[in-house]
């Protein structure tokens, strides 16, 4: 395998060849989004589940946008960097392959934890931020960056609930995390959202604490609230307070791109595209006067 774009391992690495890639807005790549996908307008970039192609046979629709030039990035969802054990060499191999596949210009996972002496959590639990997490994390994060071909990109989880050891916020256990292995970011600001209303986290603090400058690309998607509860299911339309939130970090950086996700509970292609416009809009708004 060729050796990956160094996106820097070292305290203090500058930010990375992710930092700066234009993208546009987009969406979330999904089959039963094929056809509205190839057929809409103002879809600048995609991103797949890298779990659920294969990159000896792409789905056919895929094969057509890319022929189209759109970039497609592989999201993975079953990783693991934020285990207690190092990442599965097949699931990077798989990673590095979609990666291959797509010419893709990054990969992005979650820094989460989904499994621990062979059970699987069946969810993108959050990592327990202490110092000793921090520095496994920081180990796992450069064996993934070692086996991919193009940089990695971290994404911030949903939580219901928070590790009672935790040493460091979210945003400074990522700030460390960025500053000793120079990884880049996708910031969901649906997730900043959720972690907001179930657990009392400023979602604006958190903006203000984040490296920006290593932000590779944007995450807004949908939910709702149940028995007092922010479910992000991504089968809504954004609230307008996550859009709120994607203006504040457009006052604060200007994101390469940002992406819709949508995973079920599937709207008309004028709704996607009304999403769409509407995430345009909130990223005007911070380039006005407020």
């Amino acid at each position: 395998m060729e050796a990956r774009l160094d996106a820097g391992s070292e305290p203090g690495a500058a930010p990375g060849p992710v930092a700066g890639s234009e993208l546009g807005v987009g969406i979330g790549w999904r089959p039963e989004l094929d056809l509205t996908i190839e057929r809409m307008a103002g879809v600048d970039f995609l991103e797949v589940v890298a779990e659920n192609i294969r990159p000896a046979r792409l789905p056919e629709s895929l094969e057509v946008l890319l022929a189209r030039g759109l970039p497609v990035i592989p999201h993975g969802v079953s990783l693991g960097i934020g285990d207690a054990e190092p990442p599965s060499p097949a699931r990077l191999a798989h990673l590095a392959a979609c990666a291959q596949a797509l010419d893709a210009p990054l990969v992005s996972e979650h820094l989460a934890f989904v499994r621990g002496g062979g059970i699987e959590a069946g969810h993108l639990l959050p990592v327990p931020r202490t110092r000793e997490s921090l520095r496994i994390v920081t180990e796992n994060v450069r064996r993934a960056q070692d086996a991919l071909p193009v940089p990695l990109a971290l994404e911030n989880v949903a939580a219901m609930f928070g590790w009672p050891e935790d040493e460091l916020t979210e945003a400074q256990f990522l700030a460390e995390l960025v500053d000793r292995t120079g990884v880049a970011l996708l910031i969901d600001v649906a997730n900043l959202y959720t972690n907001q209303f179930n657990l009392g986290l400023s979602a604006v603090a958190a903006l203000d604490a984040l490296p920006l400058e290593h932000l590779a690309y944007v995450h807004v998607a949908g939910g709702y609230e149940h028995g007092g509860i922010w479910h992000d299911t991504h089968t809504t339309a954004a609230p307008q307070e996550v859009l709120d939130l994607l203006t504040e970090l457009c006052t604060r950086a200007t994101p390469p791109g940002v992406l819709l996700e949508w995973d079920d509970d599937y709207p008309s292609d004028a709704a996607l595209a009304g999403e769409l416009s509407r995430i345009r809009t909130a990223m005007s708004l911070a380039r006005k006067p407020r």
